[in-house]
């Protein structure tokens, strides 16, 4: 990755150098393509290029299959076959930008299959989801990851400011999820054998798009933002997106 150079003081800076000799991994939030904010992507990649990770997990949702929801969904949408053609675009662009990612599958990241349960189609008929969306040899699915002694996995399931917090201590490991778009954060727990966290790492959706308009009154907004774990895993960070002061949700 290219050389970051962050608006960070001599000694941050020192600090995060130092950190370059371990194995640190990127966290790619909730993306929703085709719905992703059209910044994130390149937010992910200066962060991950400061903190010069060397793995990189999406933690899940990386599409949106709304066109497939169990839920209605706006007349205005696009409807099944031109969703996924946007979303085949935009993740080719994610393929550009990172060539090597472990994906956690999401729940909208199921939403084909789910499908073809109702349906009643054999899972012998349908395609991976490397298949689904011509993923480079780079990019794999699976539910979870372990990395460094550390869990990723998408948080379906899990909700709430504590959800990453509570999947932490039900899985006695720490744990990296997403799932709950309106948080994000670490939160560290110590026993007399050890300490560990739970980190949610936010999402990138584009808040003012009208897939997102079910939460126009909803007092909690996304939280944009992606994380980090450092220190060959002892260490959870999550990194905020900067979106400014100006109105973003124009619900």
């Amino acid at each position: 990755m290219k050389q970051y150079r962050p608006r960070l003081t001599k000694s941050e800076n020192d600090m995060l150098q130092s950190h370059r000799n371990g194995n640190n991994v990127g966290i790619i939030g909730d993306t929703h393509e085709p719905f992703c904010h059209p910044e994130y992507k390149n937010f992910c990649y200066e962060v991950f290029s400061r903190f010069g990770v060397s793995e990189i997990v999406h933690i899940g949702d990386e599409v949106d299959n709304a066109a497939l929801s169990y839920h209605e969904s706006m007349v205005e949408m696009p409807n099944a076959e031109s969703e996924s053609e946007q979303a085949q675009k935009a993740m080719e662009e994610w393929y550009k930008t990172f060539p090597n990612v472990k994906v956690c599958v999401g729940n909208h990241s199921a939403l084909p299959f789910r499908k073809a349960t109702t349906a009643g189609i054999p899972s012998k008929f349908l395609k991976t989801y490397e298949e689904i969306w011509n993923a480079p040899d780079g990019w794999k699915w699976d539910l979870a990851w372990e990395i460094d002694g550390v869990l990723y996995e998408h948080g379906t399931g899990s909700s709430g400011i504590s959800g990453a917090r509570n999947r932490a201590q039900a899985n006695r490991q720490s744990t990296v999820v997403g799932h709950s778009h309106s948080f994000g954060g670490v939160s560290y727990m110590a026993s007399r054998n050890d300490i560990i966290f739970g980190l949610n790492v936010g999402c990138g959706i584009d808040v003012d798009h009208m897939a997102f308009s079910y939460g126009k009154n909803f007092p909690k907004k996304p939280t944009l933002g992606c994380g980090v774990v450092i220190d060959g895993g002892r260490t959870g960070i999550f990194v905020p997106m900067d979106l400014g002061r100006r109105n973003l949700y124009k619900f």
